[in-house]
């Protein structure tokens, strides 16, 4: 119920709490009457992810370099609004110019200097949530590979997703890609995105 609480946690807080709030459109817990803080409403999370693009059009947990994931996850929590407010519309298109230039020659992603599964799935959900093809769509492809060749290339056969190339099967690399997976499942058989419940 707190913005300031939120805030907290960077960028991340706003984005997953519009996420969380938007998955089966919750009511906002209300912040008692005698409590500090920021009343959250939807109209400010959106505006504190807003105001935290980069002029990259990216987004980042801090610094002032675009990530591939936060810019993901910005895009994921602002795509309810895509359609209805000019102002995501304009942030979400800087953020996919962003996010194609921040995509390797191998149609892989990558955080902090290191191409990762991880950064993949969320770029895969992030085009899910706006209806956007990653298979198809000519910005996400480079030198022929899509980043869901680059995400199937951490794959162990029977066993789970790497984090990085040649590394150990990582759960979080598993659940991440398994979600990315089925949100673009979901996307081909004309089903609601991902984190729409």
């Amino acid at each position: 119920a707190d913005l300031d609480y939120l805030l907290k946690q960077g960028i991340n807080g706003p984005i997953w709490a519009l996420i969380a709030f938007d998955s089966h459109d919750y009511d906002i817990p209300v912040l008692p009457d005698t409590a500090e803080g920021t009343q959250v409403t939807r109209e400010n999370l959106i505006q504190a992810i807003i105001s935290a693009q980069l002029a990259d059009g990216g987004f980042a947990h801090s610094g002032n370099e675009a990530d591939a994931d936060m810019t993901a996850m910005a895009i994921q929590a602002l795509a309810p609004y895509y359609d209805s407010s000019v102002q995501v519309k304009e942030t979400v298109d800087k953020a996919l110019n962003c996010l194609s230039s921040l995509q390797n020659n191998d149609g892989s992603f990558s955080s902090d200097n290191i191409t990762n599964a991880e950064s993949c799935a969320q770029v895969i959900v992030a085009l899910t949530s706006l209806g956007i093809d990653p298979a198809d769509d000519i910005r996400f492809i480079k030198n022929g590979y899509t980043v869901i060749d680059a995400l199937l290339s951490f794959y162990a056969e029977g066993e789970g997703f790497m984090h990085t190339a040649g590394g150990e099967i990582n759960p979080m690399a598993t659940e991440q890609a398994y979600y990315s997976m089925a949100a673009y499942s979901r996307l081909l058989t004309q089903k609601s995105a991902l984190y729409d419940m």
